[in-house]
């Protein structure tokens, strides 16, 4: 049984559910690590549910999407890949109070552990598997229609969905008439870490400048602040 079943218990109301098999709901918030310090504990960790909670979660947008957008494939993924991206997940679980069930090992929570987005997102995903196993299909159905799906008018109005380095090229072609370069304007740091820096630009102006891991990482960061100063300027994009 979870260590704080009472937050659990608040958890539930707060969602509207109830768990039949309370262990199975613990299980959602054990984390690998939790259990390097607790050999005994009784529930295992997160991560089968994962992997189950993540197809419900990919079948019930997919099913929505598919009967509500007449879109072609590619639109209709691209907007499945927004939806259910890790961050958006994270931000869920964060509404909902994921963060106070993790358990986590001493070291994780010390790290910041309880908000980290891919810890979150992943319990979420477990979640979904465990009241999938539960409570079945149309229970998972109405939660994620009512804590993800809720989301998608925003996204698509914001255009979100569509990747920073598209949208970046249908403004520069409409307002330039020409397609956006991209530079690497430095690399820093060791292999293993690598930060890479890279100029946007059309023609001789440069738009704005984006760090990532990689070069491809760096360029979408480019993008998406090119984007946000033609926003700040009240360009149209």
């Amino acid at each position: 049984m979870h260590p704080h079943a009472d937050l659990l218990r608040d958890f539930q109301a707060k969602l509207g559910v109830e768990f039949t098999d309370f262990d199975l709901l613990t299980q959602v918030f054990v984390h690998r690590s939790y259990l390097n310090e607790h050999k005994s504990f009784p529930t295992p960790h997160n991560e089968r549910l994962e992997f189950l909670g993540d197809a419900v979660l990919e079948l019930v947008v997919t099913d929505h999407l598919y009967v509500t957008y007449p879109n072609p494939e590619g639109e209709l993924t691209a907007l499945r890949s927004s939806i259910v991206k890790g961050e958006m997940l994270a931000e869920v679980a964060r509404k909902l109070g994921f963060s106070d069930l993790l358990l986590l090992s001493r070291g994780e929570a010390k790290s910041g552990g309880r908000d980290k987005g891919y810890l979150l997102a992943n319990a979420f995903e477990a979640f979904l598997g465990a009241l999938y196993l539960d409570k079945g299909y149309q229970a998972c159905e109405k939660l994620i229609h009512e804590h993800v799906i809720v989301y998608l008018p925003q996204i698509i109005e914001s255009k979100s969905f569509i990747d920073p380095k598209s949208r970046l090229q249908e403004y520069t072609q409409d307002r330039y008439g020409v397609t956006p370069t991209y530079l690497v304007v430095s690399e820093t740091g060791p292999d293993h870490e690598k930060e890479f820096t890279v100029s946007v630009s059309v023609g001789e102006e440069e738009l704005a400048q984006g760090t990532g891991s990689s070069k491809q990482a760096a360029q979408v960061h480019a993008a998406e602040n090119a984007l946000l100063e033609a926003e700040r300027a009240e360009t149209p994009v």
